[in-house]
């Protein structure tokens, strides 16, 4: 049996920039969308952007995560997941405000019913048939 690499999760580079928006405390962030405050320390990622408990996220990154450079800051809705070849699990987010799409790493402490409710989603969906998604 092929024993795996005991680091297989995909690192995170540190950034310089600091997390807190000018005004903003460093350590924790306000949710947009159940409005609790939520830690900025997360297990498993280097960089929160989105609360644990709704999923709900704030466009404030362009293209890096933790840059903190997009000027849109608009609610970012969890539309869906995704796993990469690893098995990480991505929330795949949607600016409700410029419609840009993105992925997330998940937490370790992300609410693992809303994360189990949104991979399900498809299949209570009656435009795709469910025959199609298994073969996929």
């Amino acid at each position: 049996m092929a024993r795996r690499h005991a680091r297989s999760v995909r690192p995170q580079r540190r950034k310089e920039r600091a997390h807190a928006l000018p005004g903003e405390r460093g350590d924790a962030f306000r949710c947009v969308g159940c409005r609790l405050d939520v830690p900025m320390a997360a297990p498993g990622t280097a960089h929160r952007n989105h609360c644990p408990h709704c999923l709900s996220s704030l466009h404030v990154d362009r293209r890096v995560p933790g840059d903190r450079a997009s000027g849109c800051r608009g609610r970012m809705a969890a539309l869906g997941l995704s796993v990469r070849q690893n098995g990480e699990w991505l929330l795949i987010h949607h600016c409700l405000t410029c419609g840009e799409l993105s992925a997330n790493r998940i937490a370790g402490d992300d609410n693992a019913l809303a994360l189990l409710r949104i991979a399900v989603r498809p299949l209570s969906d009656s435009r795709v048939p469910v025959r199609a998604m298994l073969t996929l």
